[in-house]
């Protein structure tokens, strides 16, 4: 699987974008966070890490992506042993307060949907929060057959997004 093959690729869900909102029914839901800190620095320090990709690398994923910053259309290619699953940037947050990026499954994934990866400044309190939030299902045979330890895994890499910042 090469990245230069994943532009012609489509999306393997219908409802992208909805990790930024209401999640839809069919798919398994996911909403977690951590506070990683505190202050107007430590979430800026924070965001640039997010941006260019570096929740999935401090997790330990490998990651291959057309660009070094995460941007709408940017295409990657996540590994963890021997799973290979491409992906594509669907939306980014930049907003003052929060900032990262989410992608969408591309065919050639074990699973169906889109995760978010970002990182949140509380002013009234002064904390920074890394958040990550996903809708997925089985895409394939295998990751279907293998369900039960699909979901114990997404649990424990979603557990090191969240310390990797």
């Amino acid at each position: 699987m090469k990245l230069s093959d994943l532009a012609a690729l489509p999306l393997t869900y219908p409802e992208v974008g909805a990790t930024a909102g209401p999640m839809p029914a069919g798919y398994h839901h996911m909403r977690e966070s951590a506070v990683i800190g505190t202050g107007r620095a430590r979430f800026e320090q924070a965001a640039a890490e997010v941006m260019r990709w570096g929740m999935l690398r401090g997790a330990g994923v490998r990651v291959r992506a057309t660009t070094e910053v995460a941007e709408v259309g940017s295409e990657v290619i996540v590994g963890l042993g021997p799973v290979r699953a491409p992906c594509r940037v669907v939306y980014v947050v930049d907003e003052p307060d929060r900032r990262g990026f989410a992608y969408g499954t591309l065919p050639g994934h074990a699973e169906t949907g889109e995760e978010l990866f970002a990182v949140r400044y509380d002013p009234a309190t002064d904390r920074v929060y890394a958040e990550v939030a996903a809708f997925s299902r089985h895409g394939t045979w295998w990751s279907r057959l293998a369900g039960p330890v699909t979901s114990v895994l997404q649990r424990v890499v979603t557990r090191r997004y969240l310390r990797a910042l």
